[in-house]
């Protein structure tokens, strides 16, 4: 489908969004170094809406040529023709190239946006944020996860949707990683909790409860702490890196920051859509919770 105008004003309107949502305080280098991607990105977005305008007209060349040519017709000036537009190959090609160099961009504006927000905090100077604006944000942060768009035949990355990490992976200061603590009841729970640090030399993380209202810091072992997804799957191309249905996983509960056991009961069909889970929960006849909606903020833990 041909992008119009407005679309790609609107596309340039989101990444805008980003640098405001950047804090007042954002140092002048990390303010150029996003104008200047900006910038690229705006140029990108009519390349790209360029592109495809053309492509699109001949890969519609091509359905109709196809749609008339005989299957026994063999070395007509119809096949002729027909091979002349499959140069639209190398056009597609060039499309793909541009799209992936404005998803390069998109990330690094969000690389520098993080690495702001991680000075902000080691400088004392982290936000106190609402509970139901936390909500918001980490539905937000979960549907915004960079979606893996791989070329044909290529391995799906680890922390790609259901791929695990590799047992020697150490996650960065800024990710989020599910984390199992003891709270003050000395029950252990998983909670949503994002890295400070990790020491190699004692193998432990030190990690910050997501959760604005505990204000915890905790130190663990490498085991207690499990890496989450840093980007999605899609289901259209990569539904083998998806949870199966039926598996038993660690879930957020919705409007909760704390993972609890769940079976996946449906697979999200687009990019677009979240699993839906069927919590433990021994309040029901059957032990299990109506579906209910869950991002890709989903792990294994339980396991370990």
């Amino acid at each position: 489908m041909t992008v119009n105008r407005k679309r790609i004003n609107r596309i340039c309107n989101l990444v805008l969004l980003i640098v405001v949502s950047l804090s007042w305080g954002y140092v002048i280098a990390a303010a150029f170094q996003v104008q200047e991607r900006l910038k690229a990105l705006y140029t990108l977005v009519h390349e790209i809406e360029a592109e495809r305008q053309k492509n699109e007209k001949n890969l519609l060349n091509i359905s109709k040529l196809h749609d008339r040519l005989p299957a026994d017709d063999k070395g007509t000036s119809h096949q002729q023709k027909l091979k002349s537009l499959y140069t639209a190959v190398a056009d597609a090609e060039h499309e793909e190239e541009l799209l992936r160099k404005a998803l390069t961009k998109v990330n690094e504006i969000r690389s520098i946006r993080n690495e702001r927000r991680i000075q902000a905090r080691n400088a004392g100077n982290k936000e106190t944020i609402r509970r139901g604006t936390l909500m918001k944000m980490l539905q937000g942060s979960a549907q915004t996860l960079p979606l893996w768009v791989g070329k044909p035949d290529e391995k799906l990355p680890p922390l790609c949707g259901a791929v695990p990490a590799e047992a020697s992976y150490v996650a960065k200061p800024g990710d989020m990683v599910a984390a199992l603590v003891k709270g003050s009841d000395e029950e252990e729970n998983w909670i949503l909790a994002e890295v400070v640090s990790f020491s190699s030399s004692s193998n432990k993380y030190e990690v910050d409860d997501i959760d604005e209202e505990q204000k915890d810091r905790h130190v663990l072992s490498k085991r207690r702490v499990v890496p989450l997804p840093l980007m999605r799957a899609n289901p259209e191309t990569d539904p083998h890196a998806l949870f199966p249905k039926g598996s038993v996983v660690m879930a957020l509960y919705p409007q909760t920051t704390c993972f609890y056991k769940a079976v996946v009961n449906q697979l999200p069909t687009s990019s677009t859509e979240e699993y839906e889970v069927l919590f433990e929960d021994p309040s029901y006849a059957d032990g299990y919770s109506p579906p209910l909606p869950c991002c890709s903020e989903i792990c294994h833990c339980h396991q370990r």
